[in-house]
């Protein structure tokens, strides 16, 4: 399965230090014992205000990774299953998101001393040939994009979510009230988490997109689709999104990783291209302008020379 996929991650214009962290973890560049094709992706931010936060996200990170230890699961029939948190690698990865949340936890209660301790949202994605098992604790989100247009996302575990599902705030209330940064779920600040899973179904051209909420509270749904719908390889939509929350105000530190499944031949090929045209083109440039002087230096030299003659 080919999967072109990349990360980015950036402190943003406000904060002082970067307390995001990502894996991106394949086949291709990793031992993994979990899957034959496919790919995990890990997002992670560490609580601002808390102790730590640089730190959680980097612990949430490597111990969820350690699933790729994992011998391979076997696949349910349709029937077997009657709870999706049973389905495929769901239970193995439930169960790496609470050894982290039990690492973390017990870290807090033997080293950290006050009432604001070490946490982290965590969001995981493993992708294999036609499907896509996702994790998610806290308010970090995953897209699944196809034609230009949102099929489905993860639901964020904050404060001001839960208002408009009670509906005690609108939607455009939601959106500019400045307690958005507020997780009702974390890793590593309470013994028990919930956590929420999905089973999505890609097919060829479809992207993935893992965020934190310094992507997704500085640029809106429609913002992030125009991005997409202009086209280019991941890395170049990663940037471009990173970019634009910056421009929009960069509050918060901003991690994106994007993932084009089964990308079309011939379109990464031109996309490619013009990636390699724009890093490289004033060399190009300069090259050929030095061959076409050569050239014509060459020509007049022999033309004059027979002149003289």
């Amino acid at each position: 399965m080919k999967l072109d996929i990349a990360g980015l991650s950036d402190k943003g214009r406000k904060k002082e230090k970067n307390e995001d962290f990502f894996g991106i973890f394949r086949t291709e560049s990793t031992d993994i014992k979990l899957f034959e094709d496919g790919a995990l992706l890990i997002v992670a931010d560490g609580l601002g205000g808390h102790i730590a936060g640089d730190v959680a996200s980097k612990l949430a990170v490597s111990l969820i990774k350690d699933i790729l230890k994992q011998e391979p699961w076997q696949e349910n029939k349709n029937d077997e299953v009657k709870d999706l948190r049973d389905e495929g690698p769901l239970p193995l990865l439930r169960d790496a998101f609470q050894k982290a949340n039990e690492s973390i936890y017990k870290t807090n209660k033997d080293l950290v001393k006050g009432s604001r301790p070490m946490g982290t949202t965590a969001l995981a994605a493993i992708i294999i040939p036609g499907k896509i098992y996702i994790a998610n604790v806290g308010d970090s989100r995953a897209y699944h994009i196809r034609n230009g247009e949102i099929l489905e996302y993860t639901e964020d575990h904050s404060w001001i979510d839960e208002q408009v599902k009670q509906g005690l705030m609108s939607r455009s209330e939601a959106e500019k009230d400045t307690r958005k940064h507020v997780v009702t779920r974390c890793i590593g600040t309470h013994a028990d988490i919930e956590i929420d899973v999905y089973r999505w179904h890609p097919v060829s051209g479809d992207i993935l997109l893992l965020c934190t909420d310094g992507l997704t509270n500085m640029v809106s749904d429609e913002q992030i689709l125009e991005i997409i719908r202009k086209g280019g390889t991941a890395g170049e939509i990663a940037q471009k999104l990173v970019n634009l929350a910056n421009e929009n105000g960069g509050k918060d530190n901003i991690t994106a990783i994007v993932t084009i499944i089964e990308p079309k031949l011939f379109q990464q090929l031109f996309l490619k291209t013009r990636l390699f045209w724009r890093k490289h083109s004033g060399k190009i440039l300069k090259l050929l302008f030095l061959l076409i002087y050569g050239f014509l230096c060459g020509t007049l030299g022999y033309f004059l020379r027979g002149l003289i003659k």
